[in-house]
Protein backbone atom coordinates (compact mmCIF):
# COMPACT_ATOMS: atom_id res chain seq x y z
CA UNK A 1 0.00 0.00 0.00
CA UNK A 2 1.36 3.40 -1.02
CA UNK A 3 1.07 6.18 1.55
CA UNK A 4 0.45 9.77 0.47
CA UNK A 5 1.12 13.18 1.96
CA UNK A 6 1.45 16.61 0.38
CA UNK A 7 4.89 17.28 1.87
CA UNK A 8 7.28 14.58 3.09
CA UNK A 9 10.09 15.82 5.30
CA UNK A 10 13.08 13.52 5.71
CA UNK A 11 14.74 14.21 9.06
CA UNK A 12 13.44 15.87 12.22
CA UNK A 13 16.32 18.24 12.84
CA UNK A 14 15.98 22.01 13.11
CA UNK A 15 15.28 22.60 9.39
CA UNK A 16 12.64 19.87 9.20
CA UNK A 17 10.86 21.04 12.32
CA UNK A 18 10.70 24.67 11.20
CA UNK A 19 9.35 23.71 7.80
CA UNK A 20 6.77 21.57 9.59
CA UNK A 21 5.74 24.44 11.88
CA UNK A 22 4.93 26.62 8.87
CA UNK A 23 3.02 23.83 7.11
CA UNK A 24 0.96 23.27 10.25
CA UNK A 25 0.10 26.97 10.34
CA UNK A 26 -0.98 26.85 6.68
CA UNK A 27 -2.99 23.68 7.45
CA UNK A 28 -1.03 21.67 4.83
CA UNK A 29 -0.87 17.87 5.36
CA UNK A 30 2.74 16.71 5.92
CA UNK A 31 4.71 13.89 7.50
CA UNK A 32 8.23 13.85 8.96
CA UNK A 33 10.19 10.59 8.73
CA UNK A 34 13.00 10.20 11.28
CA UNK A 35 15.40 7.24 11.46
CA UNK A 36 16.05 7.74 15.19
CA UNK A 37 13.75 5.98 17.64
CA UNK A 38 12.64 9.21 19.30
CA UNK A 39 13.26 12.95 19.68
CA UNK A 40 16.79 14.33 19.91
CA UNK A 41 18.09 13.98 23.49
CA UNK A 42 21.55 15.57 23.29
CA UNK A 43 22.13 18.21 20.64
CA UNK A 44 25.64 19.07 19.54
CA UNK A 45 24.71 22.65 18.54
CA UNK A 46 24.06 25.24 21.20
CA UNK A 47 24.75 28.78 19.90
CA UNK A 48 21.53 30.72 19.23
CA UNK A 49 21.84 33.86 17.11
CA UNK A 50 19.93 37.05 17.86
CA UNK A 51 18.02 36.49 14.61
CA UNK A 52 17.03 32.99 15.70
CA UNK A 53 15.67 34.35 19.00
CA UNK A 54 13.64 36.86 16.96
CA UNK A 55 12.17 33.96 14.98
CA UNK A 56 11.27 32.10 18.17
CA UNK A 57 9.58 35.31 19.34
CA UNK A 58 7.54 35.33 16.13
CA UNK A 59 6.20 31.87 17.06
CA UNK A 60 5.42 32.89 20.63
CA UNK A 61 8.07 30.85 22.49
CA UNK A 62 10.92 33.31 23.04
CA UNK A 63 10.06 33.71 26.73
CA UNK A 64 10.85 30.04 27.44
CA UNK A 65 13.99 30.23 25.35
CA UNK A 66 15.28 33.33 27.13
CA UNK A 67 14.40 31.98 30.57
CA UNK A 68 16.24 28.67 30.12
CA UNK A 69 19.31 29.83 28.18
CA UNK A 70 22.69 31.33 29.03
CA UNK A 71 22.85 34.93 27.76
CA UNK A 72 26.11 35.79 25.98
CA UNK A 73 26.67 39.45 26.78
CA UNK A 74 30.46 39.79 26.75
CA UNK A 75 33.52 38.20 25.16
CA UNK A 76 36.97 38.10 26.75
CA UNK A 77 40.07 37.75 24.59
CA UNK A 78 43.05 35.97 26.17
CA UNK A 79 46.54 35.72 24.73
CA UNK A 80 50.14 34.94 25.61
CA UNK A 81 51.57 36.58 28.69
CA UNK A 82 54.87 36.37 30.54
CA UNK A 83 53.88 33.33 32.62
CA UNK A 84 51.15 31.77 30.49
CA UNK A 85 47.91 33.32 29.32
CA UNK A 86 46.54 36.71 30.30
CA UNK A 87 43.40 38.66 29.49
CA UNK A 88 44.06 41.20 26.76
CA UNK A 89 40.66 42.77 26.24
CA UNK A 90 36.90 42.44 26.67
CA UNK A 91 34.05 43.54 24.41
CA UNK A 92 30.28 43.40 24.11
CA UNK A 93 29.22 40.21 22.34
CA UNK A 94 26.62 41.97 20.20
CA UNK A 95 26.89 45.51 18.91
CA UNK A 96 24.30 47.84 20.43
CA UNK A 97 21.21 48.32 18.28
CA UNK A 98 21.64 45.22 16.11
CA UNK A 99 18.66 43.45 17.64
CA UNK A 100 16.27 43.76 20.57
CA UNK A 101 17.07 40.10 21.31
CA UNK A 102 20.33 38.73 22.81
CA UNK A 103 22.71 36.01 21.65
CA UNK A 104 22.07 33.00 23.90
CA UNK A 105 23.19 29.41 24.48
CA UNK A 106 20.71 26.54 24.72
CA UNK A 107 21.03 22.86 23.83
CA UNK A 108 19.67 21.97 20.39
CA UNK A 109 17.49 19.21 21.84
CA UNK A 110 15.66 21.78 23.96
CA UNK A 111 15.49 24.23 21.03
CA UNK A 112 13.85 21.56 18.89
CA UNK A 113 11.49 20.54 21.69
CA UNK A 114 10.13 24.09 21.97
CA UNK A 115 9.29 24.17 18.27
CA UNK A 116 7.94 20.61 18.27
CA UNK A 117 5.40 21.85 20.78
CA UNK A 118 4.44 24.70 18.45
CA UNK A 119 4.16 22.31 15.49
CA UNK A 120 2.05 19.75 17.32
CA UNK A 121 -0.30 22.38 18.72
CA UNK A 122 -0.77 23.81 15.23
CA UNK A 123 -1.27 20.41 13.65
CA UNK A 124 -3.45 19.04 16.42
CA UNK A 125 -1.28 15.97 16.94
CA UNK A 126 2.08 14.35 16.29
CA UNK A 127 3.64 14.64 12.82
CA UNK A 128 6.92 12.73 13.25
CA UNK A 129 7.13 9.02 12.52
CA UNK A 130 10.21 7.66 14.30
CA UNK A 131 12.19 4.54 13.43
CA UNK A 132 11.75 5.00 9.68
CA UNK A 133 14.89 4.97 7.51
CA UNK A 134 14.61 6.45 4.03
CA UNK A 135 16.37 4.41 1.36
CA UNK A 136 15.74 6.37 -1.85
CA UNK A 137 14.04 9.46 -3.26
CA UNK A 138 13.13 10.09 -6.89
CA UNK A 139 11.09 12.56 -8.93
CA UNK A 140 8.85 11.68 -11.87
CA UNK A 141 9.77 14.45 -14.31
CA UNK A 142 6.54 14.07 -16.29
CA UNK A 143 4.38 14.42 -13.20
CA UNK A 144 6.52 17.32 -11.97
CA UNK A 145 4.99 19.49 -14.71
CA UNK A 146 1.58 19.16 -13.04
CA UNK A 147 1.52 21.27 -9.84
CA UNK A 148 -1.14 19.04 -8.28
CA UNK A 149 0.59 15.73 -9.02
CA UNK A 150 2.29 13.56 -6.39
CA UNK A 151 5.55 13.60 -8.32
CA UNK A 152 7.93 12.44 -5.56
CA UNK A 153 8.40 8.79 -4.64
CA UNK A 154 10.18 7.86 -1.41
CA UNK A 155 11.11 4.32 -0.43
CA UNK A 156 11.67 3.76 3.29
CA UNK A 157 12.12 0.91 5.75
CA UNK A 158 10.32 0.45 9.06
CA UNK A 159 10.87 -2.62 11.25
CA UNK A 160 12.72 -4.26 8.33
CA UNK A 161 9.66 -3.84 6.11
CA UNK A 162 9.63 -1.66 3.02
CA UNK A 163 7.09 1.12 2.64
CA UNK A 164 6.50 3.53 -0.23
CA UNK A 165 5.43 7.17 0.05
CA UNK A 166 4.21 9.59 -2.60
CA UNK A 167 4.30 13.33 -2.07
CA UNK A 168 3.87 16.54 -4.00
CA UNK A 169 7.07 17.86 -2.43
CA UNK A 170 9.88 16.46 -0.31
CA UNK A 171 12.50 18.13 1.88
CA UNK A 172 15.92 16.65 2.57
CA UNK A 173 16.58 17.68 6.17
CA UNK A 174 18.64 14.59 6.95
CA UNK A 175 22.07 15.97 7.74
CA UNK A 176 25.56 15.88 6.30
CA UNK A 177 25.27 12.25 5.19
CA UNK A 178 21.91 12.96 3.53
CA UNK A 179 20.29 9.97 1.81
CA UNK A 180 18.07 12.39 -0.09
CA UNK A 181 21.08 14.18 -1.57
CA UNK A 182 22.81 10.92 -2.44
CA UNK A 183 19.63 9.51 -4.04
CA UNK A 184 19.49 12.53 -6.33
CA UNK A 185 23.14 12.04 -7.31
CA UNK A 186 24.26 15.36 -5.90
CA UNK A 187 27.68 15.95 -4.34
CA UNK A 188 29.21 18.10 -1.64
CA UNK A 189 31.94 20.30 -3.10
CA UNK A 190 34.71 21.64 -0.88
CA UNK A 191 37.58 20.49 1.27
CA UNK A 192 38.60 19.28 4.71
CA UNK A 193 41.58 20.98 6.34
CA UNK A 194 44.29 19.28 8.37
CA UNK A 195 43.26 21.21 11.47
CA UNK A 196 41.65 18.94 14.07
CA UNK A 197 39.49 20.26 16.87
CA UNK A 198 38.04 18.62 19.94
CA UNK A 199 34.88 19.67 21.70
CA UNK A 200 33.69 18.71 25.16
CA UNK A 201 30.94 19.75 27.55
CA UNK A 202 32.43 19.65 31.05
CA UNK A 203 31.88 20.62 34.67
CA UNK A 204 35.17 22.41 35.53
CA UNK A 205 36.78 23.21 38.88
CA UNK A 206 39.19 25.99 38.00
CA UNK A 207 40.95 29.17 39.11
CA UNK A 208 40.43 30.69 35.65
CA UNK A 209 38.46 33.91 36.37
CA UNK A 210 36.43 34.12 33.13
CA UNK A 211 35.00 30.59 33.11
CA UNK A 212 31.45 32.03 32.94
CA UNK A 213 32.28 34.35 30.06
CA UNK A 214 32.58 33.52 26.39
CA UNK A 215 36.34 33.55 25.78
CA UNK A 216 38.86 33.05 23.02
CA UNK A 217 42.30 31.89 24.18
CA UNK A 218 45.46 31.90 22.06
CA UNK A 219 48.40 30.31 23.89
CA UNK A 220 51.72 28.64 23.15
CA UNK A 221 50.03 25.27 23.92
CA UNK A 222 47.16 25.84 21.46
CA UNK A 223 43.93 27.72 20.94
CA UNK A 224 40.63 27.29 22.79
CA UNK A 225 37.12 28.74 22.73
CA UNK A 226 34.96 28.79 25.89
CA UNK A 227 31.17 28.73 25.60
CA UNK A 228 29.42 28.79 29.02
CA UNK A 229 26.33 26.57 28.95
CA UNK A 230 22.90 27.03 30.43
CA UNK A 231 22.40 25.91 34.04
CA UNK A 232 25.31 27.79 35.61
CA UNK A 233 27.93 25.01 35.84
CA UNK A 234 28.52 23.32 32.47
CA UNK A 235 31.00 24.82 30.00
CA UNK A 236 31.84 23.87 26.41
CA UNK A 237 35.45 23.89 25.23
CA UNK A 238 36.47 23.92 21.58
CA UNK A 239 40.16 22.91 21.55
CA UNK A 240 42.60 23.07 18.67
CA UNK A 241 44.69 19.90 18.71
CA UNK A 242 48.37 19.63 17.70
CA UNK A 243 49.34 19.23 14.01
CA UNK A 244 49.24 15.62 12.85
CA UNK A 245 46.24 14.71 15.02
CA UNK A 246 43.54 12.47 13.52
CA UNK A 247 39.93 12.64 14.79
CA UNK A 248 39.60 8.85 15.09
CA UNK A 249 42.72 8.65 17.24
CA UNK A 250 41.76 11.39 19.67
CA UNK A 251 40.94 10.32 23.24
CA UNK A 252 39.19 12.26 25.95
CA UNK A 253 42.44 12.33 27.91
CA UNK A 254 44.07 14.16 24.97
CA UNK A 255 41.47 16.95 25.14
CA UNK A 256 41.73 17.26 28.90
CA UNK A 257 45.53 17.31 28.83
CA UNK A 258 45.64 19.94 26.08
CA UNK A 259 43.11 22.11 27.93
CA UNK A 260 45.19 22.04 31.11
CA UNK A 261 48.28 23.17 29.20
CA UNK A 262 46.38 26.00 27.44
CA UNK A 263 45.04 27.37 30.74
CA UNK A 264 48.48 27.63 32.42
CA UNK A 265 49.10 29.23 34.93
CA UNK A 266 45.47 28.62 36.02
CA UNK A 267 44.38 25.22 37.30
CA UNK A 268 41.78 23.26 35.34
CA UNK A 269 40.32 20.20 37.06
CA UNK A 270 37.47 18.53 35.16
CA UNK A 271 34.92 17.10 37.60
CA UNK A 272 32.86 15.40 34.88
CA UNK A 273 32.63 15.28 31.09
CA UNK A 274 29.04 15.28 29.82
CA UNK A 275 29.86 14.83 26.10
CA UNK A 276 32.85 15.08 23.80
CA UNK A 277 33.93 14.59 20.17
CA UNK A 278 36.73 15.38 17.70
CA UNK A 279 36.51 16.50 14.07
CA UNK A 280 38.40 18.00 11.14
CA UNK A 281 37.25 21.37 9.88
CA UNK A 282 35.53 21.12 6.51
CA UNK A 283 33.61 23.61 4.39
CA UNK A 284 31.41 22.03 1.72
CA UNK A 285 28.48 23.12 -0.41
CA UNK A 286 26.06 20.93 -2.39
CA UNK A 287 26.29 21.28 -6.17
CA UNK A 288 22.45 21.43 -6.33
CA UNK A 289 19.81 22.52 -3.84
CA UNK A 290 16.74 21.06 -5.57
CA UNK A 291 15.41 18.50 -8.04
CA UNK A 292 12.78 19.85 -10.44
CA UNK A 293 11.68 22.21 -7.64
CA UNK A 294 9.92 19.22 -6.07
CA UNK A 295 12.70 18.07 -3.73
CA UNK A 296 14.70 20.64 -1.77
CA UNK A 297 17.83 20.20 0.35
CA UNK A 298 18.20 22.10 3.62
CA UNK A 299 20.70 22.49 6.45
CA UNK A 300 23.69 20.15 6.66
CA UNK A 301 22.34 18.21 3.67
CA UNK A 302 23.54 21.09 1.48
CA UNK A 303 26.15 23.00 3.53
CA UNK A 304 28.66 21.91 6.19
CA UNK A 305 31.25 23.92 8.11
CA UNK A 306 33.01 24.21 11.47
CA UNK A 307 30.87 24.75 14.59
CA UNK A 308 32.93 27.40 16.38
CA UNK A 309 31.14 30.47 15.00
CA UNK A 310 27.80 29.10 16.19
CA UNK A 311 26.10 29.24 12.79
CA UNK A 312 25.10 25.66 11.94
CA UNK A 313 21.80 25.16 13.74
CA UNK A 314 20.82 28.76 13.06
CA UNK A 315 21.34 28.69 9.30
CA UNK A 316 19.74 25.24 9.06
CA UNK A 317 16.55 26.21 10.88
CA UNK A 318 16.36 29.36 8.76
CA UNK A 319 16.50 27.15 5.64
CA UNK A 320 13.41 25.37 6.97
CA UNK A 321 11.87 28.70 7.98
CA UNK A 322 12.36 29.95 4.40
CA UNK A 323 11.03 26.95 2.45
CA UNK A 324 8.18 26.24 4.90
CA UNK A 325 6.11 29.37 4.37
CA UNK A 326 6.69 29.29 0.63
CA UNK A 327 5.40 25.72 0.39
CA UNK A 328 2.46 26.83 2.51
CA UNK A 329 1.66 29.69 0.12
CA UNK A 330 1.88 27.44 -2.95
CA UNK A 331 -0.05 24.46 -1.58
CA UNK A 332 -2.82 26.67 -0.20
CA UNK A 333 -3.13 28.19 -3.70
CA UNK A 334 -2.19 31.66 -2.51
CA UNK A 335 0.85 31.79 -4.81
CA UNK A 336 2.11 30.12 -7.98
CA UNK A 337 4.68 27.27 -7.80
CA UNK A 338 7.32 29.58 -9.30
CA UNK A 339 7.57 31.11 -5.82
CA UNK A 340 9.60 28.05 -4.75
CA UNK A 341 12.47 29.06 -7.03
CA UNK A 342 13.23 31.84 -4.58
CA UNK A 343 14.22 29.28 -1.94
CA UNK A 344 17.15 28.17 -4.09
CA UNK A 345 18.01 31.77 -5.03
CA UNK A 346 18.00 32.99 -1.43
CA UNK A 347 19.34 30.12 0.61
CA UNK A 348 22.09 28.97 -1.78
CA UNK A 349 23.54 32.48 -1.59
CA UNK A 350 23.22 32.45 2.20
CA UNK A 351 24.98 29.07 2.33
CA UNK A 352 27.84 30.30 0.14
CA UNK A 353 28.27 33.36 2.34
CA UNK A 354 28.36 31.04 5.37
CA UNK A 355 31.09 28.87 3.86
CA UNK A 356 33.18 31.93 2.97
CA UNK A 357 32.76 33.39 6.46
CA UNK A 358 33.50 30.11 8.20
CA UNK A 359 36.67 29.55 6.18
CA UNK A 360 38.00 32.99 7.17
CA UNK A 361 36.84 32.67 10.80
CA UNK A 362 38.51 29.28 11.16
CA UNK A 363 41.72 30.59 9.58
CA UNK A 364 41.82 33.60 11.90
CA UNK A 365 41.09 31.54 15.00
CA UNK A 366 43.63 28.84 14.19
CA UNK A 367 46.49 31.05 13.09
CA UNK A 368 49.10 32.67 15.31
CA UNK A 369 48.44 36.38 15.76
CA UNK A 370 51.06 38.48 14.00
CA UNK A 371 49.80 41.54 15.89
CA UNK A 372 48.30 41.42 19.40
CA UNK A 373 44.55 42.04 19.33
CA UNK A 374 44.22 41.15 15.65
CA UNK A 375 41.68 38.38 16.26
CA UNK A 376 39.63 40.40 18.76
CA UNK A 377 39.24 43.21 16.20
CA UNK A 378 38.13 40.71 13.58
CA UNK A 379 35.72 39.09 16.04
CA UNK A 380 34.03 42.39 16.91
CA UNK A 381 33.87 43.40 13.24
CA UNK A 382 32.17 40.11 12.34
CA UNK A 383 29.57 40.51 15.09
CA UNK A 384 26.78 41.54 12.72
CA UNK A 385 27.27 38.33 10.76
CA UNK A 386 27.44 36.05 13.78
CA UNK A 387 24.24 37.68 15.09
CA UNK A 388 22.53 36.38 11.93
CA UNK A 389 21.66 39.82 10.62
CA UNK A 390 23.58 40.14 7.35
CA UNK A 391 21.50 37.88 5.08
CA UNK A 392 20.31 39.93 2.12
CA UNK A 393 18.14 38.37 -0.56
CA UNK A 394 18.52 39.40 -4.19
CA UNK A 395 15.77 40.73 -6.44
CA UNK A 396 12.99 38.28 -7.29
CA UNK A 397 9.21 38.21 -7.33
CA UNK A 398 9.46 38.37 -3.52
CA UNK A 399 12.06 41.13 -3.24
CA UNK A 400 11.74 44.32 -5.29
CA UNK A 401 14.84 46.42 -4.76
CA UNK A 402 14.83 47.86 -8.29
CA UNK A 403 11.25 49.06 -7.92
CA UNK A 404 11.75 50.43 -4.41
CA UNK A 405 12.27 53.97 -3.20
CA UNK A 406 14.99 53.10 -0.70
CA UNK A 407 15.44 56.74 0.33
CA UNK A 408 11.96 56.73 1.87
CA UNK A 409 13.36 54.57 4.70
CA UNK A 410 17.13 54.85 4.61
CA UNK A 411 17.77 52.40 7.48
CA UNK A 412 15.40 49.68 6.23
CA UNK A 413 17.10 47.56 3.56
CA UNK A 414 15.08 45.76 0.92
CA UNK A 415 15.95 42.06 1.02
CA UNK A 416 16.97 42.07 4.71
CA UNK A 417 14.97 41.38 7.85
CA UNK A 418 12.87 44.28 9.12
CA UNK A 419 14.77 45.86 12.03
CA UNK A 420 13.00 46.56 15.29
CA UNK A 421 12.41 49.75 17.25
CA UNK A 422 10.34 50.66 20.29
CA UNK A 423 6.91 52.11 19.60
CA UNK A 424 3.75 52.65 21.68
CA UNK A 425 0.67 50.61 20.85
CA UNK A 426 -2.08 53.18 20.62
CA UNK A 427 -5.01 51.15 21.98
CA UNK A 428 -3.42 50.32 25.34
CA UNK A 429 -0.31 52.51 25.68
CA UNK A 430 1.99 49.47 25.69
CA UNK A 431 5.63 50.20 24.85
CA UNK A 432 6.84 47.33 22.67
CA UNK A 433 9.20 46.34 19.89
CA UNK A 434 7.55 46.80 16.49
CA UNK A 435 8.98 43.52 15.18
CA UNK A 436 6.93 41.71 17.82
CA UNK A 437 3.83 42.67 15.86
CA UNK A 438 5.08 40.66 12.87
CA UNK A 439 4.18 37.18 14.07
CA UNK A 440 4.90 34.14 11.87
CA UNK A 441 1.20 33.59 11.23
CA UNK A 442 1.22 33.35 7.41
CA UNK A 443 0.40 37.02 6.84
CA UNK A 444 2.08 39.67 4.74
CA UNK A 445 2.37 43.13 6.29
CA UNK A 446 2.02 46.58 4.80
CA UNK A 447 3.66 48.93 7.29
CA UNK A 448 2.62 52.54 6.82
CA UNK A 449 4.62 55.44 8.29
CA UNK A 450 2.20 58.33 7.73
CA UNK A 451 3.72 60.99 9.96
CA UNK A 452 1.53 63.17 12.15
CA UNK A 453 -2.15 62.73 11.24
CA UNK A 454 -3.03 65.85 13.21
CA UNK A 455 -1.83 67.54 10.02
CA UNK A 456 -4.61 67.63 7.42
CA UNK A 457 -2.27 66.90 4.50
CA UNK A 458 -1.00 63.71 6.12
CA UNK A 459 -4.49 62.61 7.10
CA UNK A 460 -5.78 63.00 3.54
CA UNK A 461 -2.89 60.99 2.10
CA UNK A 462 -3.46 58.24 4.64
CA UNK A 463 -7.18 58.06 3.84
CA UNK A 464 -6.49 57.69 0.11
CA UNK A 465 -3.89 54.97 0.79
CA UNK A 466 -6.26 53.12 3.13
CA UNK A 467 -8.95 53.05 0.42
CA UNK A 468 -6.48 51.63 -2.13
CA UNK A 469 -5.08 49.03 0.28
CA UNK A 470 -8.52 47.85 1.30
CA UNK A 471 -9.44 47.27 -2.34
CA UNK A 472 -6.17 45.37 -2.85
CA UNK A 473 -6.78 43.16 0.20
CA UNK A 474 -10.28 42.25 -0.98
CA UNK A 475 -8.91 41.03 -4.33
CA UNK A 476 -6.67 38.44 -2.68
CA UNK A 477 -8.77 37.52 0.35
CA UNK A 478 -11.78 35.22 0.42
CA UNK A 479 -15.05 37.04 1.02
CA UNK A 480 -15.63 34.75 4.01
CA UNK A 481 -12.24 35.50 5.59
CA UNK A 482 -11.18 38.50 7.67
CA UNK A 483 -9.90 41.40 5.57
CA UNK A 484 -6.51 41.19 7.33
CA UNK A 485 -6.10 37.39 7.11
CA UNK A 486 -3.63 37.54 4.20
CA UNK A 487 -2.36 41.13 4.17
CA UNK A 488 -2.24 42.86 7.55
CA UNK A 489 -1.96 46.66 7.72
CA UNK A 490 0.30 48.17 10.39
CA UNK A 491 0.22 51.92 11.00
CA UNK A 492 3.04 53.84 12.70
CA UNK A 493 2.29 57.49 13.48
CA UNK A 494 4.60 60.27 14.59
CA UNK A 495 1.72 62.12 16.26
CA UNK A 496 1.53 63.22 19.88
CA UNK A 497 0.21 60.12 21.65
CA UNK A 498 -2.41 61.95 23.75
CA UNK A 499 -3.32 64.36 20.96
CA UNK A 500 -5.10 61.92 18.64
CA UNK A 501 -8.30 59.88 18.81
CA UNK A 502 -9.14 56.47 17.34
CA UNK A 503 -11.79 58.01 15.04
CA UNK A 504 -9.11 60.00 13.21
CA UNK A 505 -7.55 56.74 11.99
CA UNK A 506 -8.97 55.11 8.81
CA UNK A 507 -11.06 52.07 9.72
CA UNK A 508 -8.96 49.85 7.45
CA UNK A 509 -6.33 49.98 10.21
CA UNK A 510 -8.82 48.79 12.85
CA UNK A 511 -10.96 46.30 10.94
CA UNK A 512 -13.81 44.11 12.12
CA UNK A 513 -12.37 40.59 12.57
CA UNK A 514 -12.68 37.28 14.36
CA UNK A 515 -15.45 35.09 15.67
CA UNK A 516 -17.25 37.91 17.46
CA UNK A 517 -16.72 40.51 14.71
CA UNK A 518 -14.96 42.91 17.02
CA UNK A 519 -12.72 45.70 15.76
CA UNK A 520 -9.03 44.85 16.10
CA UNK A 521 -7.36 47.89 17.69
CA UNK A 522 -3.87 46.39 17.87
CA UNK A 523 -2.50 47.54 14.49
CA UNK A 524 -1.81 51.21 15.26
CA UNK A 525 1.41 52.42 16.90
CA UNK A 526 2.83 55.80 17.80
CA UNK A 527 6.46 56.90 17.85
CA UNK A 528 6.41 59.12 20.93
CA UNK A 529 7.66 59.44 24.51
CA UNK A 530 6.25 56.70 26.73
CA UNK A 531 5.34 57.30 30.38
CA UNK A 532 7.87 54.74 31.63
CA UNK A 533 9.93 53.40 28.74
CA UNK A 534 11.29 56.56 27.14
CA UNK A 535 11.24 57.42 23.42
CA UNK A 536 11.99 54.74 20.83
CA UNK A 537 12.59 57.28 18.03
CA UNK A 538 11.39 54.74 15.48
CA UNK A 539 11.18 57.21 12.58
CA UNK A 540 14.79 58.20 13.18
CA UNK A 541 15.84 54.56 13.63
CA UNK A 542 14.26 53.64 10.29
CA UNK A 543 15.44 56.74 8.45
CA UNK A 544 11.91 57.88 7.67
CA UNK A 545 11.14 61.59 7.26
CA UNK A 546 7.91 62.17 9.21
CA UNK A 547 6.86 64.91 6.77
CA UNK A 548 7.10 62.48 3.85
CA UNK A 549 6.37 59.05 5.33
CA UNK A 550 6.94 55.61 3.80
CA UNK A 551 5.25 52.31 3.02
CA UNK A 552 7.10 49.04 3.70
CA UNK A 553 5.93 45.65 2.40
CA UNK A 554 7.11 42.87 4.74
CA UNK A 555 7.03 39.17 3.86
CA UNK A 556 5.63 36.49 6.20
CA UNK A 557 9.23 35.73 7.27
CA UNK A 558 9.85 39.35 8.39
CA UNK A 559 12.06 40.18 5.39
CA UNK A 560 11.52 43.50 3.59
CA UNK A 561 10.06 43.06 0.11
CA UNK A 562 9.59 46.67 -1.00
CA UNK A 563 9.94 50.28 0.17
CA UNK A 564 7.88 53.03 -1.43
CA UNK A 565 5.83 56.16 -0.67
CA UNK A 566 2.24 56.69 0.39
CA UNK A 567 1.05 57.63 -3.09
CA UNK A 568 2.49 54.66 -4.97
CA UNK A 569 -0.77 52.69 -5.18
CA UNK A 570 -0.10 51.16 -8.59
CA UNK A 571 3.35 49.82 -7.71
CA UNK A 572 2.09 48.31 -4.45
CA UNK A 573 -0.68 46.51 -6.33
CA UNK A 574 1.74 45.48 -9.08
CA UNK A 575 4.04 43.86 -6.49
CA UNK A 576 1.26 41.78 -4.99
CA UNK A 577 0.03 40.76 -8.46
CA UNK A 578 3.40 39.11 -8.95
CA UNK A 579 3.14 37.16 -5.69
CA UNK A 580 -0.51 36.43 -4.92
CA UNK A 581 -3.40 35.09 -6.96
CA UNK A 582 -6.81 36.70 -6.88
CA UNK A 583 -9.83 34.96 -5.43
CA UNK A 584 -12.84 34.76 -7.72
CA UNK A 585 -16.29 35.61 -6.45
CA UNK A 586 -17.02 31.92 -5.88
CA UNK A 587 -13.79 31.37 -3.93
CA UNK A 588 -11.89 29.94 -6.94
CA UNK A 589 -8.45 31.44 -7.23
CA UNK A 590 -7.68 33.33 -10.42
CA UNK A 591 -4.54 35.09 -11.61
CA UNK A 592 -4.42 38.77 -10.70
Amino acid sequence: MVKRTEVLIVGSGSAGIFAGVWLARYNIPFTILERRSGPLQIGQADGVQCRTVEIYESFGVSEELLRESYHVLEVAFWGKGEEGIERQSRAADTMRGLSHMPHVILNQARMNALMLGVMERGRGGKAIEYGVEVKSVEVDEEKARDPDAYAVKVVAERDQKEEVWEAKYALGCDGAHSIVRKSLGYNMIGDTTDTVWGVMDIFPRTTFPDIRRKCTIHSTAGNLLIIPREGGSMVRFYIQLPPGSHPKDVKLEDLQSTARKIFHPYTMDIAETFWWSAYSIGQRLADNFHKDYRVFLTGDACHTHSPKAGQGMNVSLQDGYNIGWKLGMVLSKQSKPSLLKTYVLERSKTAKDLIDFDREFARMFSSKEENPGEFSKYFVKSGRYTAGLTARYDDSELTDLKGSMQDMAKEITVGMRFPSAQVIRFCDCKAMQLLRAFQSDCRWRIVVFSGDIAMEKNRERLNKLATALEALSKKSTSSTADIDSLIEPILVLSSNFIGIEQEQIPKYFWPVTGKWKIRDLHKVYVDDEHYNAGHGRAYERYGVDSSVGAVIIVRPDQYVAKVTNLDDFEEIEKFFKGVLVERGKEGVRQKL
